[in-house]
This record gives structure tokens, sequence and C-alpha cells, in this order.
């Protein structure tokens, strides 16, 4: 993929994801699917805390978007940070069935918004490549 083209698709998926961040996060938990996407039993502060500080990041991979290689050390920590959490969910989920219905929900969701970015973010050749 040519660089201008990958910077186009980056700054498109910079914006969804940070909407998903700042709303679809706060449907899935709240409305659509809570037990795909909440704690079970649910914990109102946790969730709460996990909302402001994705609502939080989505706002600014939005302002990322405007010049994505200017805030590439945000798109690497979004990248690094949705790996690690989607990992440590995927270890809760398999240990403890009652957090299993991650495996179809937040988990996959996470590890894939990292994927795109990671794959929008590499440039052959670099250490992150």
């Amino acid at each position: 993929m040519d660089e201008v083209k990958r910077l186009k698709y980056l700054k498109i998926a910079l914006i969804v994801i940070g909407l998903m961040f700042i709303v679809g996060l706060p449907a899935m938990m709240m409305f659509v699917w809570p037990s795909g996407w909440g704690w079970t039993p649910p914990q109102p502060e946790y969730e709460h805390m996990i909302l402001g500080v994705y609502a939080t990041l989505g706002v600014f991979l939005i302002l990322a978007a405007k010049d994505p290689l200017a805030n590439s050390s945000l798109i690497w920590f979004t990248i690094w940070s949705s790996v690690v959490h989607g990992v440590i969910m995927l270890i809760h989920a398999i240990l403890d069935e009652t957090d299993r219905v991650n495996l179809l929900g937040d988990v996959p969701a996470l590890l894939l918004f990292a994927l795109v970015l990671w794959r929008l973010m590499r440039e052959p050749g670099t250490a992150y490549g």
C-alpha cells in the first residue's frame, strides 16, 4: 500500500476507533450487550472509570487523525495498551467462566483495533514494522 493511501486509511481508522471508544463502548456496555462488554456481576464504579478513560482516548485519537505521524506515540500507546488489555482479559476469560462471554465481546474488539492500527502504522524496515 502506498504512503498516501496508508495515511488516508489511518486517518479514517483513528476517527472510527475514536468514535467507537466514545460512543460504541458505552452503547455496548449499557444497552446492546452488557454481559459481553461489562463486568459480571455489574460494577458501575469500574465501568464508569473505563468509559471515562476510553472516551478521553477516543477524543485524542480523533484529534490525532489530523496529523497521525505527529501523534505516532499516542497511536502506538493505543495499539500496545489495547493488546495488553485484550490479553489480560483473554486470560481472565479463560480462567473464570463468568468472564467467558468477553471472548466474543471486548477481547476481539480490542485486538482488532490494535491490529488495524498496527497494520496502518507500521513502516517496512522500521523497528515497529
